[in-house]
């Protein structure tokens, strides 16, 4: 097969792992820079150029799209889509997932356990709102943030309130959520793949005082057994979001476990390192069966 992989950079580990993990299962692997590819919108045959020249043909794409090209992102894979190429994920679930309160509004209607999250435009309901939330200390994050950026645990009443207004203030779109104490600072990433979760790790802030686990914010990580609610739970949510590949991040509560993310691009390194697992093969091996039961049904085999 040959597999495009949607990437602003060859060298990152994700990247290269993709990479590494198709051609070693006998696929070519190309690597194209998201920024780089123009589209020609036409009903007849619509195309995508890149650096001068028209796209080969690709029987499958990976999207690996960033949080800060989402736009453009997600109308290159609409463009795959249109030409019919395979996509691991779709355009649709890529910005549904990168949506937070979308998201979490969609795994709300389906039941899925999450804490509970507040959201508001208008500076004179602060207070209702903390209260929904309920009470201090609480989360504040950044619907566009990524990587624990824009995550903020206030203790107080008061600086909870000076926190929403400065972020309101600014027209900066927030949400407030329930802090899960009893997490200790801990979260659960499980990693999607179809219909599996092919590998789980824990990740642990780097002290008491680091509420936030991301391993970008110096988290540190370690393979865990999870439950079968928790592995239920993951593939239920990624999709409910349309994806195949995701990283859902869990915390483990005193009411069971909670969603608070669903990630349309989840980095490799962490999980591959933590658990020895080979994500990036897993990945291409839903590509071969994905593409091949297309291929089946397209001619009636399926």
């Amino acid at each position: 097969m040959n597999i495009a992989i949607l990437s602003r950079k060859r060298d990152l580990y994700s990247t290269h792992r993709l990479v590494e993990a198709a051609k070693s299962r006998g696929h070519r692997a190309d690597v194209i820079d998201t920024l780089r590819c123009y589209m020609n919108i036409t009903s007849v045959s619509p195309t995508i150029h890149y650096k001068g020249n028209e796209l080969r043909h690709y029987d499958a794409v990976i999207p690996r799209i960033g949080a800060s090209i989402t736009f453009y992102g997600a109308a290159v894979v609409r463009q795959l889509e249109m030409m019919g190429v395979f996509c691991v994920n779709d355009s649709v679930a890529i910005t549904r997932a990168r949506d937070k309160l979308r998201s979490l509004q969609l795994l709300s209607k389906k039941g899925i356990g999450m804490p509970i999250t507040g959201f508001a435009h208008s500076l004179d309901e602060i207070q209702d709102l903390i209260k929904m939330a309920g009470g201090v200390p609480l989360v504040i994050k950044f619907l566009e943030g990524t990587q624990g950026i824009g995550v903020v645990l206030v203790e107080t009443a008061k600086a909870a309130r000076s926190v929403i207004e400065a972020f309101l203030g600014l027209k900066v779109n927030i949400m407030v959520q329930e802090y899960i104490k009893e997490s200790a600072g801990a979260d659960v990433r499980c990693f999607v793949v179809g219909d599996k979760v092919v590998a789980a790790m824990k990740r642990q802030s780097e002290s008491p005082e680091e509420f936030r686990s991301n391993l970008h914010r110096g988290g540190m990580a370690s393979e865990i057994e999870i439950t079968e609610e928790e592995r239920t739970m993951a593939i239920r949510a990624a999709h409910i979001i349309g994806l195949n590949v995701a990283g859902v991040d869990i915390v483990r509560s005193n009411r069971g476990p909670l969603i608070i993310e669903v990630n349309a691009s989840p980095g490799l390194e962490g999980i591959e390192k933590a658990t020895g697992k080979d994500v990036a093969g897993s990945i291409i091996e839903f590509i071969e069966h994905s593409t091949e039961s297309e291929k089946n049904r397209a001619t009636g085999k399926g």
